[in-house]
């Protein structure tokens, strides 16, 4: 016989909360890491212990439970029942080896449950020796205690599920808010930029959460999909037709560019202006095309512009320079016609106006800066001359003074009958009719002050 070893400690188990926990209390405290039980070499001791409940009976190897004798296996050996008996410690070392991970933290629900499923089919028929119903005692308290942790982790796995259903809902959500939105109102850079960021949230969604029904998530996987492709359609469309669009502007503005190069050379002055004029209208309606372009084409249409422009302003500082000498008889001319004012006798002020604008004709042409400022001056004397010639004409008039003395005539019968009528509408105290009466009678009486003016 071997010499016997040291019989193994027990393996410590978490100590309950002071008065007692129940499974479900003891699966919701947190967990430490456990040392895992392995069997090493059985003592003759444990051997002989576990033996205790067993028996040879014939050809076989029974183990008492309670009142039974279960048959185990066949006796085979000198020693029959050791082999049954390690087995009996082998077994109980998977029942602590099963609770270490437990309160490890280590099994999930379906682990847990697949090992009580093993253990319990062992101990139900047992084929070792040993204290059977102690095992299975401590079995059922461990089954309680694995039952509880499982049904905490399938809540917590059902609550994480129920978490990353809800993550990715929102995600396809704002997905398709993103491919809904009129085409107006879309920034198309940072709203390309958000579609891909909730991709990269899609995919860290499958890696780091917790896995939802594949039936589900193929369904919410087509949703987004599916947003992503409406926005990506809508998205191409749009570029091609601003593509096309642009090509458009572009073509009309190339066209005005070139208009406007074929008229920087003209000296054709005023006629040339008015058509920059007009090219500038139509460039303004063109619309806008790509930045890069338009900039391109708006410098070659200026430079055109500016070359016409920077020309004509030369020949006309030129030709000012030149007529500037026109300026001193121009002013002159001006100086004569103003001394006409004020007007003593007309038919004096029409000749020497006359002979002021002859001079003034004479002199030729002055710069564009003295233009208006000569003629407006010039203009003023011709006004004065005007207004004293047409005062004069309706001063002496046989006409105007025939029509008004007639005229004066009529208003004084109208005002003799409507003295009459307010007479009339006194005598009846007709406060209505004495007023119209008095009121046409003051309108009329003002009338004849007005004629008796001209008249006279």
């Amino acid at each position: 016989m071997t010499t016997p070893k040291p019989t193994p400690k027990p393996i410590p188990r978490p100590k309950p909360p002071a008065g007692g926990a129940s499974p479900a209390a003891l699966a919701a405290q947190p967990t430490h890491p456990v040392k895992v039980p392995v069997v090493a070499n059985i003592t003759d001791e444990q051997i002989a212990d576990a033996a205790k409940h067993g028996a040879v009976e014939g050809d076989n190897v029974v183990v008492t439970v309670g009142s039974d004798k279960v048959e185990v296996g066949p006796a085979q050996g000198d020693e029959p029942i050791a082999p049954y008996a390690k087995a009996y410690y082998e077994l109980e070392a998977s029942i602590e080896r099963f609770h270490a991970r437990l309160a490890g933290a280590e099994m999930s629900p379906k682990d847990i449950d697949d090992s009580l499923k093993s253990i319990d089919g062992q101990l139900a028929e047992p084929k070792v020796v040993g204290d059977i119903e102690a095992l299975r005692k401590r079995f059922a308290s461990v089954t309680e205690e694995a039952t509880a942790i499982r049904d905490r982790l399938n809540k917590e796995r059902e609550a994480a599920k129920a978490e990353a259903l809800e993550a990715r809902e929102k995600i396809v959500a704002a997905a398709e808010a993103i491919a809904a939105k009129p085409e107006n109102s879309v920034h198309w850079k940072n709203d390309t930029a958000e579609l891909r960021s909730l991709l990269d949230e899609w995919k860290s969604a499958q890696r780091s959460q917790a896995r939802i029904a594949k039936d589900v998530e193929r369904a919410l996987w087509k949703r987004f999909t599916t947003a992503r492709s409406g926005f990506e359609k809508a998205r191409k469309h749009h570029f091609a037709q601003l593509d096309k669009d642009n090509s458009a502007v572009a073509s009309r503005k190339e066209e005005l560019a070139a208009r406007a190069e074929a008229l920087a050379e003209s000296t054709d002055w005023d006629r040339t202006a008015r058509a920059f004029k007009e090219l500038m209208g139509e460039w303004k309606t063109a619309g806008r095309g790509r930045r890069s372009v338009d900039d391109a084409l708006w410098k070659r249409f200026q430079t055109a512009q500016d070359t016409f422009f920077d020309a004509r302003r030369a020949e006309s500082d030129a030709e000012d320079e030149a007529l500037s000498g026109n300026v001193e008889g121009k002013e002159a001319a001006v100086v004569e016609a103003e001394a006409i004012l004020p007007i003593k006798d007309l038919d004096t002020a029409k000749q020497a106006l006359r002979a002021a604008q002859d001079k003034f004709d004479a002199a030729g042409r002055v710069p564009r800066g003295d233009v208006a400022r000569l003629t407006k001056r010039m203009s003023a004397v011709e006004k004065a001359v005007r207004d004293a010639d047409e005062a004069a004409w309706n001063d002496t008039n046989p006409e105007l003074e025939a029509r008004a003395s007639g005229a004066l005539a009529q208003l004084e019968d109208a005002i003799a009958d409507l003295e009459k009528d307010l007479a009339a509408a006194e005598a009846t105290k007709d406060k209505r009719k004495i007023k119209s009466a008095q009121e046409a009678l003051d309108a009329r009486r003002a009338w004849l002050e007005q004629i008796k003016g001209v008249v006279s």
